[in-house]
């Protein structure tokens, strides 16, 4: 499993990583202390962790970290690098402050690497917002800052933000089915030393059953469609792909998304099959 510079160089975790977003029955109910099958996706997370995966993503809003604690226990932490999100409703200092508390007792961590706005919020200042992040980078809280969801403007309204750091990442829908963030926000992410987190690397399932359109690329590099999909998108300098971590099945497959190159002739034959287009996110 291949690792990556996040961010400015300050950190390696895998290019591969693993999404604990499962679906929205699960986060309903979940949310009423219902969680059934809750075994089956930390065993999924712990073959991913077995596997070399180092990289894994959850958020208050999904109701998964206590999952991602149980997949965790007894490996050391510094050789992970787990992410997680404040939902927009709580970007007031306070409710940031106390939404981080709530996302670190379900961890059972005393810090996260990296702390994300799960979205924009369109009525709360994004500077009060940012202040409250950097005072928890200062008290040891989280390492670095994020955003998910931000259009280009709002990314740089954010950073802007800040005053003595930078905007680590923005996570957004990013694959071969959907290229929109090629337009403005990649471009500029990578020139500025921004990770991009691609979620939804399979284009919601449709690129694991596109095997028509990247049949040669497949036979080639003798892996699956998903396995082509998400190597396309690790190809990429500073992205990485974030996977549903639901089944021990899937997690193995995405295991052999890494490790290995597609060709010229490879990138140029998905290029001509799924070629970009679009606006930027949020535009």
């Amino acid at each position: 499993m291949r690792t990556k510079a996040f961010a400015r160089g300050e950190a390696n975790p895998t290019e591969v990583g693993m999404g604990t977003y499962y679906d929205m029955r699960w986060i309903r109910l979940a949310k009423h202390g219902w969680v059934g099958g809750a075994s089956k996706k930390v065993k999924a997370l712990q073959a991913g962790l077995d596997g070399g995966m180092t990289l894994i993503d959850s958020a208050e809003a999904y109701y998964s970290e206590q999952l991602v604690a149980k997949a965790v226990k007894g490996r050391r932490r510094e050789d992970l690098f787990i992410a997680t999100k404040v939902w927009h409703d709580n970007l007031r200092r306070d409710d940031l402050v106390a939404s981080l508390e709530r996302s670190l007792r379900k961890l059972e961590m005393g810090y996260v690497d990296l702390y994300q706005l799960h979205f924009p919020s369109h009525h709360i200042p994004i500077r009060e917002t940012m202040a409250a992040m950097e005072e928890m980078k200062d008290k040891g809280k989280i390492r670095f800052i994020g955003v998910s969801n931000f259009s280009l403007d709002q990314m740089v309204e954010a950073n802007e933000a800040l005053s003595k750091s930078e905007i680590a990442s923005n996570q957004v829908p990013y694959s071969l089915a959907n290229r929109k963030v090629e337009r403005d926000l990649l471009p500029y992410c990578q020139k500025n030393g921004i990770s991009l987190l691609a979620y939804y690397p399979l284009g919601h399932g449709v690129l694991a059953n596109a095997g028509e359109k990247m049949s040669a690329v497949c036979k080639r590099n003798n892996k699956t469609p998903s396995q082509v999909a998400i190597n396309w998108l690790v190809s990429k300098p500073g992205v990485f792909a974030f996977p549903r971590a639901s089944t021990v099945e899937h997690v193995v497959s995405n295991l052999g998304a890494s490790g290995w190159q597609l060709s010229a002739q490879d990138l140029a034959e998905l290029d001509a099959a799924f070629p970009p287009e679009g606006e930027g996110v949020g535009q």
